[in-house]
């Protein structure tokens, strides 16, 4: 194992731990935006700022204004000093399509994910972006 593959994993591992932030049942998903080593944002999926924290509704479906953990991180960004330009993002899981644009137009480069989500239309719209990414799967 290459020496970026192991920040890479203990980014990953972070990211995992920071999913258990989240208040969703159906799914928790972490995020850490990465430049030049340093961690500039953290995001898990939930509801906005000010909202109860219950994700989903009475029949167990996510509620429509839930944020994903990308978004949030992102979003952290923008309200702060820092830039994703050039940045690596880390996730749990692989960015869906709105995401995915939200990536693209932040500046992140780079995104490595440790699970596929069951569409990777969000994938393959950063592949043709530029955007390098990356499956890494847990280590077994």
């Amino acid at each position: 194992m290459n020496k970026q593959e192991k920040y890479d994993r203990a980014y990953l591992r972070m990211a995992s731990e920071w999913s258990l932030l989240s208040h969703c049942e159906r799914r928790k998903v972490g995020a850490l935006i990465v430049k030049g080593r340093m961690i500039i944002s953290d995001g898990y999926n939930g509801t906005p700022s000010g909202f109860e924290n219950v994700c989903e509704d009475d029949e167990g479906f996510t509620k429509w204004y839930v944020l994903h953990a990308e978004a949030n991180a992102i979003l952290k960004v923008a309200g702060s000093s820092q830039s994703c330009e050039g940045a690596t993002l880390y996730l749990t899981m692989s960015p869906c399509t709105n995401c995915s644009k939200l990536i693209h137009q932040a500046g992140i480069k780079r995104v490595v994910y440790a699970s596929e989500y069951k569409d990777l239309s969000g994938v393959e719209f950063l592949d043709r972006a530029g955007v390098k990414v990356e499956l890494l799967a847990p280590l077994a």
